[in-house]
């Protein structure tokens, strides 16, 4: 059973920095897609950066320059850097894996950007 436990979230003030971990229990974790989402109630779940393990590395027009996505294969982990934050920012945020066209969902973290 493959596990995502997200953490790092916080209350902060616009302009800071923020970096989000997930831990992963995969044994396919460096073949798998990583990534996370956000979400803020009444909207849907929105992609905000993915990692796949070819290198290749997308983003949100949003938080093109400001967020950046790592991974650790080793250490099975993944984070979000998240740099310059907004309040528009603020949001659940999700680790995501696909794995085989399998998905996994992190149980959520919040960030809240507000002075």
């Amino acid at each position: 059973q493959v596990q995502l436990v997200e953490s790092g979230g916080a209350l902060v003030q616009p302009g800071e920095s923020l970096l989000l971990s997930c831990a992963a229990s995969a044994s396919d974790f460096s073949t798998s897609v990583l990534g996370w989402y956000r979400q803020v109630p009444g909207k849907d779940r929105e992609l905000v950066a993915l990692s796949n393990s070819d290198g290749d590395y997308y983003y949100k027009d949003t938080v093109k320059g400001r967020f950046g996505i790592s991974r650790d294969n080793d250490k099975n982990m993944v984070y979000l850097h998240m740099n310059t934050l907004k309040p528009e920012d603020t949001a659940v945020y999700y680790c995501y894996m696909n794995s085989h066209d399998r998905i996994y969902w992190g149980q959520g973290t919040q960030v809240t950007v507000s002075s």
